[in-house]
């Protein structure tokens, strides 16, 4: 069966629905939920039960545009007080952690291209193009298993590894693009790589950050009526700044990212909306993506590139991506080598690589299918080797801490127009020696009780309110 016009919206709902229950069970076990939405996609495919999705192009669009969205949610979560501790060490990781990560890959696979019994044989800038399609991590899933297994880390590891998977992106989408130019036989010059480097990274921060400040300035002064247009406008506005800055030869996913990072660190009018809203569409995008290269694999092809795809697997996990974190934190002292030995283990390869492992079959590479097969399947190895050990890894390395608090227990939030801040507080019995009623509690200048919780009882306090051991108080301070 294929898709068209008739049966794509009854399909993926039904693939839509099973993806959901089957990340219910995963996000209980710690199996990374981007794992399942693959193996979905896989289970109805080609080789399951026979839907037809073979088209590398429309896959590279969904991917195109599904990441463009994720990569500005990711930004606006970034929060620049977490990541200016570890800036330095995160960029490192982002841009030379990745050059290194591709030129060791590289060179072993053109290396083990030549071996005997091996069903593989690569030029050396083809045997670089297929490092280079997986030199990216992807933290998305990381995180959401630290979460589920209510873990943090130590040392700002989080913020470091978060920051080197939203901006590692461009750069790992810059390699495979120059490399396909190469292997096209499309003679560039060193100079004329390096210029396209550097142009693309300086235009596609300065277009980021000048439509990111565009967006708060509009978000904030254009006074809509219905407040649930206000994520749709900024919604338009990511796929403006991605495809303008694309347009003239920027780097769009590095845009799309600042500007998440510039809205994300703004005061802005309905965050609350706007952020519900991008949640719930980068889930949305990270199923469809998923589930759309589930769908365009053949499993039985994978077969053919097991071996080599494992050992190429093998030798990203245990070699390329350890050394290249090693170099890259070698300055910084202040982290400890177990936050090395965490980081190394995190070069989790997600949605990316395979999305960029698509450009060598549009672009017809010798090899491309080869290419694509061994990426996809050292994905699954990566996402089922190291994603679900992540949890268990940085425990066993002393590295984790319980969560911290988000919000209130009331979900009461204030606009970011109020200068003012919630807290809640449980009642005890020290809080209530002195006297049990609220007149009695010493609340620090400029702090009211807006409301009471008792049990599933909510009271509204006046001085007169008896208080009991157990309550929980939603206060509003004044932000000083």
């Amino acid at each position: 069966m294929e898709f068209n016009a008739e049966n794509i919206l009854l399909l993926g709902a039904i693939l839509v629905f099973c993806s959901i229950l089957i990340s219910k069970t995963g996000y209980r076990f710690g199996i990374p939920s981007l794992l399942l939405f693959l193996i979905v996609g896989m289970f109805f495919g080609s080789d399951g039960l026979g839907l037809q999705f073979g088209n590398a192009g429309q896959a590279q669009f969904i991917g195109m545009m599904a990441l463009s969205i994720i990569l500005f949610s990711g930004g606006v979560d970034t929060k620049i007080k977490e990541i200016r501790p570890v800036l330095a060490p995160g960029i490192m990781l982002s841009t030379i952690g990745v050059l290194l990560t591709t030129l060791l890959t590289g060179f072993f696979i053109f290396y083990i291209s030549h071996w005997t019994g091996l069903d593989i044989e690569m030029s050396l800038v083809v045997s670089l193009l297929l490092a280079a399609t997986m030199s990216s991590t992807d933290s998305a899933s990381v995180f959401s298993i630290l979460r589920s297994q209510k873990l943090n880390l130590k040392h700002n590891l989080r913020p470091m590894l978060e920051l080197e998977s939203g901006s590692n992106d461009p750069i790992a989408y810059m390699l495979p693009i120059v490399l396909i130019q190469l292997a096209t036989a499309n003679n560039a010059s060193v100079a004329d790589i390096a210029t396209n480097f550097a142009f693309q990274f300086i235009f596609g921060g300065l277009a980021g950050y000048g439509i990111g400040k565009l967006m708060v300035w509009i978000n904030n002064r254009i006074n809509l009526s219905n407040t649930s247009l206000y994520p749709i406008l900024i919604l338009s506005l990511v796929f403006f700044t991605f495809t303008v800055t694309d347009l003239l030869k920027g780097n769009g996913y590095l845009a799309v990212y600042i500007a998440g990072i510039v809205l994300g660190n703004a005061k802005i009018v309905n965050r609350k909306e706007t952020q519900t809203f991008f949640d719930g569409l980068t889930w949305l995008m990270q199923i469809v993506m998923f589930l759309a290269l589930g769908l365009l694999v053949n499993p039985h092809e994978l077969l053919i590139v097991a071996p080599t795809a494992l050992l190429i697997g093998l030798f990203m996990m245990i070699v390329a991506r350890p050394l290249s974190v090693i170099l890259c934190l070698l300055p910084f002292r202040n982290l400890p080598k177990r936050a090395w030995t965490f980081t190394s283990w995190v070069g989790l390869r997600g949605a990316v690589p395979i999305i960029f492992a698509t450009y060598p079959v549009v672009a017809n590479v010798d090899g491309a299918d080869q290419i694509f097969n061994i990426v996809f399947f050292i994905t699954l190895l990566s996402l089922v080797l190291q994603g679900s050990t992540i949890a268990s890894f940085a425990r066993k390395l002393n590295l984790d801490l319980p969560l911290e608090k988000i919000g209130n227990d009331f979900g009461v939030e204030l606009p970011d127009e109020i200068n003012s801040s919630l807290k809640d507080i449980t009642v005890t019995d020290e809080m209530i020696a002195n006297g049990d009623r609220l007149a009695d509690m010493r609340l620090p200048k400029g702090t009211l009780v807006m409301i009471i919780k008792r049990g599933t009882e909510y009271i509204v306090p006046n001085g007169s309110v008896s208080l009991h051991i157990g309550d929980k108080l939603l206060l509003i301070s004044e932000n000083q």
